[in-house]
């Protein structure tokens, strides 16, 4: 019984080493589809703290694995929650980046079909559409260099859209709001009316406004637990910052939330 085990054993480990590299393309990214959540949850187990440059061919990170237990009671960030305005000259890390982008829009429950867009998420969307999406504007953040970089939540990664530093461009069409310029990222969303309106006619903008808010709580109550600060901004001019970024005609620009360690 012991030659037998022993033989079985031997077999399964080329087989377990060939379904592994078949996760992955020839550049360490991911494929499309289902192939991209399985492969990253397996490699998230294996260097769940590790934060993963790509070039697939854009420049891209594999985001640390966001964590799902925390030292801060729901209760106490909803009691501490503020909009903070003054951020330090203070790094953040990548991780901390990985659970912000998380709590806005990332994947809770992995599901295949297309219309889901890599599962279900972390914010509540009528008919699960999703019609946001979500941007790390990244100016310091330990590891990443900077740029505007869009969120995938399949696999959990950002791929970079524009290879500079746009803080004080973006503080400009934001009506000159320093925290902008001065906050070491933002979370920025944008909005794919169409998703949600082929299905809801008008009545989609609407769903799509209440998405927004859900998300946006979301990123305001991690940021607190994480001992970081927000504020969220609505007043920019729409066309400058669609420019600065580099969104297509169908996505219009919605919220800007700066994100840093603040002075109390």
């Amino acid at each position: 019984m012991k030659t037998i085990a022993r033989f079985v054993f031997c077999l399964s480990v080329p087989i377990f080493a060939a379904a592994f590299s078949a996760c992955l393309d020839g550049n360490g990214a991911y494929e499309n589809g289902v192939g991209v959540e399985t492969a990253a949850g397996f490699v998230h187990a294996i260097n769940a703290s590790v934060l993963n440059r790509i070039d697939e061919p854009r420049h891209a990170y594999i985001l640390p694995a966001p964590k799902t237990d925390g030292t801060v009671s729901v209760e106490a960030a909803l009691a501490n929650r503020r909009s903070q305005r003054n951020f330090q000259n203070r790094a953040i890390s990548a991780q901390q980046l990985s659970q912000i982008l998380w709590a806005a829009y990332g994947i809770t429950l992995p599901d295949p079909r297309p219309q889901l867009r890599g599962g279900f998420r972390t914010t509540p969307s009528a008919g699960a559409l999703f019609p946001l999406e979500v941007f790390a504007i990244v100016g310091n953040v330990e590891g990443i260099e900077p740029g505007v970089y869009r969120y995938v939540p399949e696999g959990h990664k950002i791929v970079r859209i524009v290879d500079r530093d746009v803080r004080n461009e973006l503080m400009a069409a934001a009506l000159g709001q320093r925290m902008i310029g001065a906050a070491p990222a933002s979370v920025f969303y944008s909005a794919v009316f169409g998703r949600a309106t082929a299905r809801y006619g008008q009545r989609g903008i609407r769903y799509t406004y209440m998405e927004l808010g859900h998300s946006a709580q979301n990123v305001y109550l991690q940021a607190q637990a994480l001992g970081l600060g927000t504020v969220a901004i609505g007043a920019f001019m729409d066309g400058r910052v669609s420019q600065i970024l580099g969104l297509p005609a169908n996505e219009t620009p919605l919220y800007i939330m700066p994100i840093g360690y603040y002075y109390d």
